[in-house]
C-alpha cells in the first residue's frame, strides 16, 4: 500500500470481525496512518468523542450499533458530520449500501479487501475533502455534492443507482481525461454482477437521460470523458 495521504492522518476502524480488523489496522499503520481499531459501534462513538478522526471505516453488520447507525450518528453531530465514512461490507448488501449513501457515507470497501483499491480510494477521499469540508461541484446545470453523493439538475434532485454513480464519479474525478471502456468496467466489478458487453453503453445512456446529453462525451472506439460544463 502507498504511503499515507498527507490530508488524512487519524483513521477509525470499527469491525466486530477481529481478523478483518487486524488486517486493516496493520495495513493502514504500515502505510503511516494513526489507527484506532474498535470492535463495535458504541466504542466507535466513544473514540470519536475524544479523537478527531480524518476517516472512519465502519462495518455494516456489527451487532448492537450497526455501521449504518454509527454513520447516522456521525452525520447528526455537528462536530462529526464532515468526517469521511467508508462502509465495510460483504458482497450482496447493495440495499444496505444505498441506505448508507443516503445517510452520508462516502464510499465502501468489500471483504476480502483489495488492498491496492483501498489505498486509491482513501487517497481519493483525502483529495476530495482537502480545504473543503462539504465539497460541492457545479458542472453546467448540475450541483454535485460529493460528501452526500447527491446531485441536483436545475435545482431538482437526480437519483442515481450505485453503478451509475460509480461510473459518473470516475469521469467527474478526471476532467478532460479519456477513460476506456475497460477502465469503466473495473468500477463495476465490486458489485458481484456479470458485466455484459454492452453494460457501459447502457449505463452511460441512462446517465445522459438523467444528467443531460452533454455531460458524458463519447470518443467512438476510444472511450468516454466528462463533457464541457
Amino acid at each position: 500500500m502507498r504511503q499515507a495521504d498527507t490530508h488524512l492522518k487519524q483513521i477509525l476502524i470499527a469491525d466486530d470481525d477481529s481478523d478483518a480488523r487486524f488486517i486493516l489496522e496493520q495495513l493502514l499503520t504500515t502505510a503511516g496512518y494513526a489507527v484506532t481499531a474498535v470492535e463495535n459501534g458504541k466504542k466507535a462513538l466513544e473514540a470519536s468523542a475524544t479523537i478527531e478522526f480524518d476517516l472512519a471505516l465502519l462495518d455494516v453488520q456489527m451487532p448492537g450499533l450497526s455501521g449504518m447507525q454509527v454513520a447516522e450518528a456521525f452525520k447528526g453531530d455537528d462536530s462529526l458530520k464532515y468526517t469521511p465514512l467508508f462502509l465495510i461490507t460483504a458482497l450482496g448488501e447493495l440495499e444496505d449500501l444505498q441506505r448508507g449513501f443516503a445517510h452520508g457515507a462516502d464510499d465502501y470497501i468489500v471483504k476480502p479487501f483489495n488492498l491496492a483499491e483501498l489505498s486509491a480510494r482513501i487517497s481519493s477521499v483525502g483529495r476530495r475533502y482537502t480545504g473543503n469540508p462539504n465539497p460541492i461541484i457545479t458542472h453546467g446545470a448540475l450541483d454535485i455534492d460529493l460528501a452526500s453523493r447527491s446531485i441536483r439538475r436545475d435545482g431538482k434532485q437526480v437519483h442515481l443507482t450505485l453503478r451509475e454513480w460509480a461510473l459518473f464519479e470516475a469521469v467527474l474525478s478526471r476532467p478532460g481525461q479519456l477513460l476506456s471502456k475497460a477502465q469503466l468496467e473495473e468500477k463495476l466489478y465490486a458489485f458481484d454482477a456479470e458485466i455484459e458487453s454492452n453494460t457501459i453503453e447502457v449505463h452511460v445512456s441512462r446517465l445522459r437521460k438523467k444528467l443531460g446529453p452533454g455531460v458524458i462525451e463519447t470518443e467512438r472506439g476510444l472511450g468516454y470523458r466528462l463533457g464541457a460544463s
